[in-house]
């Protein structure tokens, strides 16, 4: 049996939270304030508290009492926001009320058989909305408080376009070092034989066209956070000079003879198994353990549910056409979608929707979508049916797709679009109208 304060200005609900905990067998202390809770917190072996109450908040006591036993956060209105900031805190937990009774059975279970940890003040400001409600998104978001709180390396997992680049960037704004640079690089997309000078730098006259000095990212990102995306690219040779970096904490430039020590926070992401490419010999066991501190899995797409008309709301919001609103059968499409391009894939589609369709609705018919895979895992290379191999049919999609995304790029401005796509001004609006696309009217340039 554990001692358990509960402290929440709403009396009913107070009520029956410690009535299921008493129920649990736990003996119960009551607070309607955190004022009234400053004397009893010595007392209590776990702390379950309101985030939001008159006068001083759940978290603000949490930042100001460091209680030293296990602290669970209830709170009404769950936010990404709201759980980074309460998890860096210290917080043991953050939970959505209305509590059941097997949760609430479960977190006690789990507070009771972890030792306290002091919390630890809160300097970032408010990070990029991660949006999402779903139970995966909820732990992603809890892992990134406990990964703001501390400053070891972070893993971050996940599918291409589910948004790890952006559980970097909240990671690094919540952190201690959230005012300091935050730096990206993505390993994939730059050539092997220039990686070395983009992460290191070089000196003038390493090789031919080093004009002038550059000082790479590990030292750009000095005191703040270098992100690693697709780490999983890397390969073997720079693997070796980036784990010297990560243990001496110093770079050599290339074509220089003197180190300089770098202080930056390392988060990798990739979409690849690492566990898997260690296993196979191409991706180096030290550097993976060097790497692999903390891990951040984020969920595709197609298993977030309600998530996926959630976030297609606010990319529509976002698209600068106000009051506009997907139909039924337009919502109901977005949720039959396997979305392989997850979160990226999403916004594109919305974006586009949006550009296209003149009036307030945005219908089935206006998305667009291929038709969803009826086959769950099936790779979807395997699902392709017969129509899928008429030619003719594949590049008027194609033709389709591609004067979308010049169109989109080009914030509607077709003189830009038939730029972009290389053909000229009259063949443009000639395929917008086959498309039909014609009605979109914005500027010719």
């Amino acid at each position: 049996m554990a001692r358990v304060l509960i402290i929440d200005d709403d009396k009913p609900f107070r009520e029956a939270l410690a009535e299921t905990v008493q129920d649990l067998g736990h003996e119960v202390i009551q607070a309607s304030c955190a004022e009234e809770a400053r004397e009893l917190v010595s007392q209590a072996e776990v702390l379950f508290l309101d985030q939001k109450m008159p006068g001083v908040s759940g978290l603000e006591f949490l930042q100001e009492a460091r209680p030293q036993v296990p602290a669970i956060v209830l709170t009404a209105f769950a936010s990404s926001a709201n759980t980074i900031g309460a998890i860096k805190l210290g917080a043991f937990d953050h939970l959505t009320k209305p509590i059941g009774r097997r949760e609430l059975e479960s977190v006690l279970e789990r507070a009771l058989a972890k030792p306290a940890t002091l919390a630890s003040p809160l300097e970032a400001d408010a990070a990029e909305e991660l949006i999402g409600f779903c139970p995966p998104m909820r732990e992603v978001q809890k892992k990134i408080g406990i990964a703001a709180s501390g400053d070891v390396p972070v893993l971050v997992q996940g599918e291409t376009g589910t948004g790890k680049e952006l559980v970097a960037l909240a990671i690094h704004r919540f952190s201690d070092r959230g005012r300091q640079p935050f730096v990206a690089v993505n390993c994939a997309a730059i050539p092997r034989e220039l990686l070395e000078s983009e992460l290191f730098g070089h000196v003038r006259g390493a090789f031919t066209g080093a004009l002038a000095a550059r000082p790479g990212k590990f030292r750009e990102a000095e005191g703040g956070t270098l992100l690693l995306d697709e780490i999983g690219d890397m390969g073997l040779e720079m693997q070796a000079k980036v784990l010297r970096t990560l243990q001496d904490k110093v770079v050599t430039p290339l074509g220089g003879s003197s180190s300089q020590r770098v202080d930056a926070r390392i988060v990798a992401a990739t979409h690849q198994n690492l566990a898997q490419k260690v296993e196979q010999g191409s991706f180096r066991k030290d550097l993976f353990f060097r790497i692999n501190a903390l891990t951040i899995k984020l969920p595709p797409l197609r298993e977030r549910g309600a998530d996926i008309l959630i976030l297609a709301e606010h990319f529509l919001r976002r698209s600068g056409r106000a009051g506009q609103s997907f139909s039924a059968g337009a919502a109901k499409k977005l949720l039959e979608q396997p979305w392989p391009g997850n979160v990226r894939e999403l916004e594109n589609v919305v974006r586009t929707a949006s550009l296209a369709v003149r009036g307030p609705v945005i219908d089935e018919d206006d998305l667009p979508l291929q038709e969803p895979l009826q086959r769950a895992g099936v790779p979807a290379s395997a699902q392709r049916s017969d129509d899928d191999l008429d030619f003719h049919a594949a590049v008027r999609r194609l033709e389709k797709q591609l004067l979308q995304r010049a169109l989109l790029k080009a914030h509607g401005n077709r003189a830009e679009a038939a730029r972009l796509l290389n053909i000229h001004r009259q063949l443009l609006y000639a395929k917008l109208k086959e498309h039909n696309l014609a009605e979109d009217k914005d500027q010719d340039g």
